[in-house]
This record gives structure tokens, sequence and C-alpha cells, in this order.
């Protein structure tokens, strides 16, 4: 459950947009707006009727009336950038008496009937003090339903006068940290999807979702998301990256430091568009929070000379000129030698094996375990996938483990081996490339997979923990059923008529017995339990009892 808290002076304002409709379903998708909690008083007159705007302006004046009786307002600085400054170049004070805050789950959870949201609703204005409960005159409130998003996420608006009914005033001091500790305890209780404490992603506008969907492709962010972390992962130095990045068509603007052009701050990236269209820009760190250039350049050495051949990349990108130097990248015979990929399998078989030591509470570790096989899937989806199938799918998933919610606040990684290679080799590989060593890749990167997985597992991050193991045993499964089989035996030059060479430490019986057995039968993957690779269910039904008696509503949203 996500809450967006946002503060403002017009309570009349407010309540006229949770109650308008939209007939032509094309700006705001509002359907049926009625009351799910509120004050005893507004319950008792409107229960759950359907709202219009003669309906918003009484609740709007009843909300209001305590500010209005006793003459008090609220003011607060205006923080906004484009807010223009008051004498003395401070900020000017504004109104701020209303406190408006949403309440969104995110799309495909569970239908939560009215009378959960009104009972979510109630424990979150006690948590945030704004009722009796905390021992204080109540303020005056309503939670609003007025149907699903045009992103399909079910959310309510709680719309809270900020004056009690004894004329003093609420606080609202910390209430961003506040409402999401508030958040996080209503999952527990009433069976939702729980978001990460630990984790975070970026979100997207529905402008690009509409426009995606319309032409009949992929959003671009996501399309850039994979392939800079393709890139990067593959990426030796930053000068690498720079140039691995405008090799696979994307256009790069390095962002410099404030009167300099020889200090690189950031970046932003786009795909190179067709003729007659413009570019659209994403800074990194936008697509991704583990995209940024100050995350990336974690990996990457930092000595003197990098930093120029950095530079100097930079400013080649800036001004669309040649690259500074080639990017040095494997020949096709490179990446069809079975020794060089068994010497790279073995560093992922070491990594897998590393994770079951590694405490489940080492985040920066875990984070960085789950970009590196992340971008090594992605690197894999852009060589075979023409559309995004199972290997975006599961970069995908894993970018979300990869990504913490402030880096800043976790201790240093613990060293462990590069896949880096592994991913420049299936960059190199092809669009057709599917042999038996890579297929004792695929083997590692799945225990690796799976060792992420229970970590979230043992973590209690079972939204996380379900994610995976629906990737796993819907996407890729299916797509390792299709890879060749790492069998044993003598090396040959036709790879495709007789078994590919073994690769050392390595053979079909490594393959987790679940796939194994995939191989044997049909395409779509069994409901196979015990000892495979495929986890099991990510968690035990969870059924809500509501708090309070009455009969739920269903308003056909």
């Amino acid at each position: 459950m996500i809450p967006n808290i946002t503060r403002g002076s017009r309570m009349q304002g407010l309540l006229s947009y949770l109650v308008l409709v939209d007939q032509d379903k094309t700006a705001n998708v509002h359907v049926d707006p009625h009351l799910v909690a509120g004050n005893a008083t507004l319950m008792s007159w409107y229960d759950d009727a359907i709202l219009d705007q003669e309906d918003a302006d009484k609740i709007a004046a009843f909300l209001d009336r305590p500010r209005k009786n006793f003459g008090v307002d609220i003011m607060r600085r205006d923080d906004r950038k484009d807010a223009p400054l008051g004498s003395g170049g401070k900020p000017q004070l504004v109104k701020a008496d209303v406190w408006h805050c949403s309440l969104s789950l995110r799309e495909g959870e569970r239908k939560v009937t009215d009378q959960e949201w009104g009972d979510i609703a109630n424990d979150f204005i006690d948590e945030m003090g704004f009722s009796e409960a905390g021992g204080k005159a109540p303020c005056r409130w309503v939670a609003i339903d007025h149907g699903t998003s045009a992103k399909g996420n079910q959310h309510i608006h709680i719309a809270v006068s900020l004056v009690r009914e004894d004329g003093t005033k609420a606080s609202t001091h910390m209430d961003w940290p506040n409402s999401q500790k508030a958040c996080r305890g209503l999952e527990k209780k009433y069976g939702l999807d729980e978001l990460s404490t630990v984790h975070a992603t970026r979100g997207y506008s529905r402008g690009e979702k509409e426009i995606a969907v319309r032409e009949g492709r992929e959003m671009h962010r996501t399309t850039l998301e994979r392939k800079v972390r393709a890139v990067s992962t593959a990426a030796f130095t930053e000068a690498d990256f720079v140039r691995g990045a405008r090799n696979a068509g994307m256009l790069l603007r390095p962002r410099y430091e404030k009167d300099t052009t020889d200090v690189v701050v950031g970046y932003s990236v786009a795909q190179r568009p067709v003729q007659g269209e413009r570019p659209v820009w994403f800074g990194g760190g936008k697509l991704a929070r583990d995209l940024g250039l100050g995350q990336l350049r974690t990996k990457w050495p930092d000595t003197a000379q990098d930093s120029l051949d950095a530079v100097a990349e930079w400013n080649a990108a800036a001004r669309n000129k040649r690259q500074v130097r080639e990017q040095i990248r494997p020949s096709r015979a490179e990446a069809s030698d079975a020794q060089l990929w068994e010497a790279h399998t073995v560093k992922a078989k070491e990594m897998a094996d590393r994770l079951a030591s590694l405490p489940v509470d080492d985040h920066a570790s875990w984070a960085k375990v789950a970009r590196e096989t992340s971008g090594v899937f992605a690197a894999w989806s852009t060589q075979l996938e023409t559309t995004p199938g199972p290997l975006a799918a599961t970069a995908a998933e894993l970018a979300h483990t990869a990504q913490l919610r402030d880096y800043r606040q976790h201790g240093q990684p613990v060293p462990m081996p590069s896949l880096a290679s592994s991913t420049m080799l299936l960059l190199a590989a092809g669009s057709k490339s599917k042999t038996a060593s890579q297929t004792a890749l695929l083997m590692q990167l799945m225990r690796t997979t799976r060792a992420i997985y229970e970590m979230h597992q043992q973590s209690q991050r079972l939204r996380e923990a379900k994610n995976l193991q629906r990737i796993f045993s819907l996407k890729l499964s299916r797509f390792a059923v299709e890879m060749p089989q790492a069998t044993s035996g003598p090396a040959s030059a036709k790879a495709q008529k007789t078994p590919a060479p073994a690769v050392r430490g390595f053979s079909e019986q490594d393959l987790p017995e679940s796939l194994r057995l995939l191989r044997l039968s049909s395409p779509v993957p069994p409901n196979v339990r015990g000892g495979s690779v495929v986890p099991a269910k990510a968690e035990p039904a969870r059924t809500y009892q509501p708090t309070k008696p009455g009969p739920e509503q269903d308003y056909g949203r």
C-alpha cells in the first residue's frame, strides 16, 4: 500500500475533484464516488450513496467548520521549485489546513471491499494521530472511493481538516515516514501485498503507458532500462560503458558539474529515434535506482587514467562524434569457444555457491548479486528476444532486488565474482545462439535466482518471493526446457549433431530434477515440488475478517 500526501487550503476544491465523474473515461477515471469512512455524522448522512457536486459542497463545508468557527489559519513554507520567493529571498508562507492522502494498492492485488477500506481508513487515521485515539480532540475527515485509477490501482482518498474540534492545530510533523510505517502495519493486518522497506523501484507516468499501449510496444523506459542494465554489467570501466551504450544504438548525454566540461556527475539516455521523430530522454537514475552514475561507478576502477578515458568518451557522446577508442569485444569465434564459456560458468557457480553463507540482512551484497544476474539475463534478452520474453521478465524481476531505497544506508557489499565477461560473451554471441555451454551457465544463474528467492522468503518479503516464484515457474523454466542439454561427451565441430564438450564440474545431473523432468514432459512446467529449482508457493493463503459488522458493497468497478 502506497501513501501519497499533499497539503493545501481549499477543501472545497479537493472534494469537487474527488466526486468528479469522467463520462468519457479519458482523463480522471472516477466511477461511483462514495464514502467508505469518515466522521460519524457524515457517515449517517451519506453512508454508501453515490456523491455528486452538491454533496461535495456540503461535505467540504462540514469538514471546514472548526477552522472557520475558531478563525484558525495554518501556514507552511511554499517549497515548490517554481514558487515565488518572499522578502529576503526566503520561501513564502501559504495556507495549508487541508491534509490529503491517497492510499493505493498495486495493480493486480486482490479485490478490497468497502468494508475493508473503511476499516483501513479508520486505522490509518488513528495511526496518524488525527482521531481521539491519540488523546486529543479529533479532526474532521472523510475517505472516498471513486474507482480504480487509470493504471488499474485500487485506492481511496482521505481528506482531513487540520483544525481539531476544539480549535487546536493537528501536527503533521514526520507525517511521511509515519504514513509509511502505518501502511506496513496495515498490509500485515489486512493480508495485503507487503511493500519492502529495503527495496524500491521507479514508477512511470500514465501517459507513458497509454502511448505504449496505443503504439503496440513496451514503454521506452522499460526497453532502455534493460539495455542500460545489460551494457553496464558487461562494462569493465566507465569508458567501456559509454562505448557499449553507443554501440547498442543508444544516445548518451552527460551532465557536467556546474561551469565544467571535464567533471561528469550524471547522464541521460535515449533510444536512437526513427527519422522525423525526436529522442525521448531519461536520466539514468530515473530508469532504475541502481543505474544512476554514482551507483554504477561503485563497480568500476577509480584511477586518474580511467577518469580521463571516461571524460573523453562522454565528450564524444555529447557532440555525437566517433568514439575515442573502439570498444574491445569478443569475436564470434570467441563467443562460441566452449572452454571460454566453461571458465565463465565456473565464476557463476562460485557466486551461486557463496550465497549459501551470505547473511540475509546483507542487503548491499544481495543487491549486487541481483544486479549482476539481472544484467546477464538482460543481455541475453537483447540478443535472443525480438519482443520481451522470459529473459526480459527475469531480468526485470531481479532488478527489483538490485534497487535499494537508499544505498547509502547500507555498508559495502562483500567481494563477489564478476559476471561481466559472461555478459559480454552473450552480447557477442548473436541472435540465434543457443548452445549447451550456455545451458550450463543458465543452470548457475537459476541457482542464484533461487537463492535470491529464498533470501526474500527468510526475510518475510513474501511479495518479492511470490513474484520471483511466478517468473521462475511460468517463464524461465519454459525457456530452460528449450535450451540444448548440457550433456557430457567429446568435443565436436558440429555441436548441433553431437553432444557439446563437458563443462568441468557440470553435467546434466547438475540440472535440478524438476528441469530434467520438464525435458521429458510437455512444454508447460508441471507443479514439481521438493528438491526443485522452481520455488514452492511463496505464501499461504491469508484471509481478512472485518472488524466492523455490515454488508459488503460492490460498486461493479
